[in-house]
């Protein structure tokens, strides 16, 4: 039998002024936000879509702009609209949506996601029904699903946007094959936004 094809999706928002990374944005204001934003995501698309051991999907909400992608990253891939509902709805719906073969769902905007990263998390499919990243914020910034046999989601009574969001989800998985990848943090102040920007020059000399 041949082997699944892998599908990596990134979840992201479609870039309008005032609508995206809306706690950053009160230190470093609505503009300042967007343009963080958008650099930072159509870096990772082009870092994560070029790889070809897995086909790369753009999950973009609202779902009116999965319909006319205008304004969105320049991106050759599939777009999928994320539909309605809280994040773990959002994130059952494009589980079910794709064809079959493991599916790995990333977020748009927390730094050092890297194709090494995402191909770790694919292997720990091969012996695991799920792999999470963890955030430092208490949420993950990965999740992945073998999805066979059956996919039961672990989404129900997650209490999103909170420090208890990753402890809620594993605790709806308490007999399953979970791994995990590294930790990462994301861009939620303007004191992590300097940091990342320190870090870059300190990288590049400057």
């Amino acid at each position: 039998m041949a082997e699944l094809r892998r599908h990596l999706v990134v979840m992201a928002r479609a870039p309008r002024l005032g609508t995206v990374k809306r706690r950053l944005a009160r230190d470093i204001g609505d503009l300042a936000a967007l343009h963080f934003y958008r650099r930072h995501t159509a870096a990772l698309l082009g870092e994560l879509a070029c790889d070809p051991r897995w086909t790369a999907w753009l999950a973009v909400t609202p779902d009116a702009a999965a319909r006319d992608p205008r304004g969105l990253w320049r991106f050759d891939g599939p777009v999928l609209a994320q539909g309605r509902g809280d994040l773990g709805r959002r994130m059952g719906h494009i589980l079910a949506a794709l064809p079959p073969g493991p599916a790995v769902i990333v977020g748009s905007d927390i730094p050092g996601i890297t194709r090494r990263r995402v191909w770790r998390a694919f292997r720990a499919l091969g012996a695991h029904d799920w792999v999470f990243g963890p955030a430092e914020d208490g949420g993950y910034w990965l999740v992945g699903a073998r999805r066979r046999p059956a996919l039961r989601l672990p989404f129900d009574g997650v209490r999103w946007s909170t420090p208890d969001a990753f402890a809620d989800t594993l605790a709806n998985l308490p007999d399953g094959k979970v791994a995990f990848v590294e930790r990462l943090g994301d861009v939620d102040s303007g004191a992590d936004f300097r940091r990342l920007y320190a870090a870059a020059s300190s990288r590049t000399g400057r």
